[in-house]
């Protein structure tokens, strides 16, 4: 493993052997996970047992969509030594956090700037890429989880330990990155989880035609962006709220998003934005560069995500040392992936201080 990358975590089996597995290789990490959370949820005025309790409300969403994520959450509990309830609390943390946080004084104010580039317009064939922006905290946490093929696609995904899944791809060439989004509805009845929503899509999806059609059926309690792509070259962004799902889809050649809704559709649904989230101009930022260049390759990709023009609410995101502790949003890792080779290249710290290294599907050709 190369110095600084994020441990990758291989698991393997069926669904409760591969949660085992990953709690057991990622243990301390899963305990990072949950001390974070506790404290955010604690800051939200939200005791980790009450998280935990409200947790129970979306056990029917996950087994209704997937049963074996079900037994795959038990097996990370049983392999941290932690309680079910706790990683179903992680998984679902989107969810249980108030929809008012993000305005929250002192609360973080926003995160993510996430850009699909299709086949047209790229040099490396589909290219999908974002800046995770998110408490500093949170870097000590991450893994890069890993599952073979079998009758499913095998996957990749740089995730939060304990959970299921976040940034990623499979192994038929479809991809996903997220933004929070926020909506009037948020919180007010249970769904499924968007992180158990990226591993179902990673776990089923061929297509983002597919992945349309699958988040179309089912329900939410919160809202999020779901940035996806696969290795035709076609692009979308799904708005995922309580309200429905609406799709945008990429037009010439490149897709941005960041973390308010901007699908044709979704009039209203925005919660009032926090005077201090950066989600426009992030937004504008990052279109301008795209609009910028008639074929993207990855140094381009970096370059955007390593841009610090508009200081502590940049793309790329340094945190600010006069807000509290819990609200120095910072850049905590940025990842790029190139579909069409099965590849990602992560960036594990805010990326203007640090290289990106390449991760593999494939186990035998990791990192290089």
């Amino acid at each position: 493993m190369s110095e600084g990358m994020f441990p990758i975590v291989d698991v393997s089996g069926k669904a409760f052997e591969r949660g085992r597995m990953h709690g057991e290789q990622a243990r301390g990490r899963v305990e990072r996970s949950i001390g974070n959370y506790a404290h955010l949820f604690a800051f939200c005025d939200i005791a980790w047992e009450e998280a935990q309790r409200r947790a129970l409300a979306y056990r029917d969403a996950i087994g209704g969509l997937d049963a074996s994520l079900l037994e795959e959450i038990e097996g990370i509990a049983a392999g941290a030594g932690r309680k079910p309830a706790e990683i179903l609390a992680l998984n679902a943390r989107t969810e249980l956090l108030p929809p008012t946080y993000l305005g929250k004084a002192g609360a973080p104010s926003g995160e993510c700037t996430a850009i699909a580039v299709q086949e047209s317009a790229s040099t490396k064939g589909t290219l999908l890429a974002q800046n995770w922006d998110w408490l500093g905290a949170q870097r000590d946490a991450l893994i890069l989880l890993r599952i073979p093929e079998t009758d499913r696609p095998g996957l990749l995904t740089l995730t939060e330990a304990g959970m299921l899944a976040k940034i990623g791809m499979n192994t038929l060439g479809f991809g996903v990155c997220l933004n929070i989004l926020r909506s009037v509805e948020d919180g007010k009845r249970a769904g499924v989880p968007v992180h158990v929503l990226l591993r179902a899509l990673l776990a089923c999806s061929k297509t983002v035609a597919e992945a349309i059609a699958f988040a179309s059926r089912l329900s939410f309690g919160a809202s999020s962006n779901v940035l996806c792509a696969d290795v035709t070259g076609e692009a979308a962004s799904l708005e995922i709220s309580p309200l429905g799902v609406r799709a945008l889809h990429a037009t010439d050649g490149t897709l941005c998003h960041t973390n308010h809704f901007i699908a044709s559709g979704t009039e209203g649904w925005q919660l009032e934005l926090a005077d201090s989230l950066s989600t426009e101009p992030r937004l504008e930022r990052a279109r301008r560069h795209a609009a910028a260049l008639e074929m993207h390759g990855l140094e381009d990709l970096k370059t955007l995500l390593r841009d610090e023009s508009e200081g502590f609410l940049s793309i790329c995101r340094r945190p600010d040392p006069s807000l509290p502790e819990q609200a120095r949003i910072e850049t905590v890792a940025s990842v790029i992936m190139e579909l069409a080779h099965a590849t990602i290249h992560v960036a594990p710290d805010i990326p203007s201080l640090t290289e990106y290294q390449r991760v593999s599907l494939a186990p035998e050709s990791a990192l290089a």
